[in-house]
């Protein structure tokens, strides 16, 4: 391979970087690539850590005559069999000794210093190699502070020096495009996770000037936890948070699987919207939401409960209005929410689910939205709401129905 074909693979992948294509896709040209210009690349493996709320990071493999380009997410080697198979790895023996490549022949007995060589020497391989391609102490992303690759040929004679050569030379351009892409993937992820799915795509596409608002119409949810202050003060600290999150799993699982979008959590509280043209719609998406999250809720009660832990109920208000959306805060601090009086008005009505002991209840202007489903409701009565100017009609589910 000679330079002229060197410098076009690697102006390819910084221009596939550039344009944040998909990393599979990368990985996949980056080996045909390769392959066509004569090296005996049977199978590439591209790792990159991540930041996400749930896997560690992102795997990519190709594997020659098979048109892969498959991703897939791994999640954090902490213990158990995960942690003993990453230890037994050939980039854990390099993570330990700093060196930035390795290489084996790929036989027996490579495969009792490394399991997972016994792994390629039965499916055929003859040479590995394996390369960390390292982030400056300033630019790593997580845990892990590099894109780790691996190379396997199937040719008798294995790899050439020539080979491995040009590997080394490539890796850094495949390696800094797949980090580009990824940091927009983590982008995303985070601010949506942070922030909301809408109003991270809002962040993202640029909305985050101090003041930058919108009136829109939205249903607001506003939901709480019965007792959670009495069920903290009894509760072990490290209890609390896994307690909180088997409740959130619940009610934001509910509220996306309607088209939802949660804006905040406070404590045990959680405030969300549904949007839409149709009012209608979004009011029956978020009744619908609410009879999923009561659902859930109540199947993990009965778990909690079996296993000893403390459980409680949730307690949701749902009304209908106008409200400024955008961005709120100081020029150091931004918070891309709702407020407006529709926003006092909905904590107001989930204060009284209390008072009234209802699980739910909805304002006058959600119910008249609601059209045909409004026989799913039932009237609770008139209340003066602290506050709110007028007293209006209440409503909860119809527990009849």
């Amino acid at each position: 391979m000679d330079d002229g074909q060197l410098a076009e693979i690697a102006a390819w992948a910084t221009n596939v970087g550039l344009a944040g294509q998909n990393e599979a896709a990368m990985v996949n040209e980056f080996c045909e690539r390769l392959v066509a210009l004569g090296m005996p690349l049977a199978r590439g493996r591209v790792f990159i850590n991540t930041l996400h709320p749930v896997y560690a990071g992102r795997a990519y493999f190709w594997q020659a005559g098979k048109g892969q380009k498959i991703a897939t997410e791994y999640g954090p080697a902490l213990e158990g069999e995960a942690l003993e198979r990453w230890k037994r790895s050939p980039f854990y023996n390099m993570v330990e000794t700093g060196s930035a490549t390795l290489r084996r022949r790929v036989t027996a007995e490579s495969g009792a210093e490394f399991p997972c060589l016994g792994d390629l020497h039965g499916a055929g391989m003859t040479d590995y190699f394996a390369v960390i391609d390292r982030f400056g102490a300033d630019a790593v992303m997580s845990e892990k502070d590099g894109v780790y690759s691996s190379w396997a040929s199937d040719a008798p004679q294995g790899f050439t020096e020539d080979d491995i050569a040009t590997l080394r030379r490539l890796t850094p351009y495949l390696a800094l495009a797949v980090k580009s892409a990824a940091r927009g993937r983590i982008a995303k992820t985070l601010v949506e996770t942070y922030l909301g799915r809408d109003p991270g795509r809002r962040v993202l596409e640029g909305s985050i000037t101090r003041g930058k608002s919108t009136v829109i119409e939205a249903v607001l949810w506003l939901s709480d936890l019965r007792g959670y202050t009495s069920i903290c003060d009894r509760m072990p600290p490290n209890e609390i948070i896994p307690f909180l999150n088997d409740y959130a799993e619940m009610v934001i699982s509910a509220i996306h699987g309607e088209g939802g979008d949660v804006l905040k959590l406070i404590g045990d509280g959680t405030l969300a919207i549904f949007t839409g043209e149709d009012r209608t719609a979004a009011c029956r998406s978020a009744l619908a939401a609410a009879r999923a999250a009561f659902a859930q809720i109540a199947a993990l009660k009965e778990r909690r409960s079996a296993g000893g832990l403390p459980a409680t109920d949730l307690y949701l208000g749902l009304h209908l209005g106008e409200v400024v959306y955008g961005n709120f805060g100081s020029r150091e601090r931004l918070d891309f929410t709702v407020v407006g009086p529709a926003v006092n008005e909905v904590s107001r009505i989930a204060e009284m689910c209390g008072q009234l002991d209802q699980p739910i209840l909805a304002s006058s202007a959600f119910f008249a939205a609601l059209g045909a489903e409004k026989d799913r409701l039932v009237s609770v009565g008139r209340y003066a709401l602290r506050g709110v100017g007028q007293p209006q009609d209440l409503y909860t589910l119809d527990r009849t129905r």
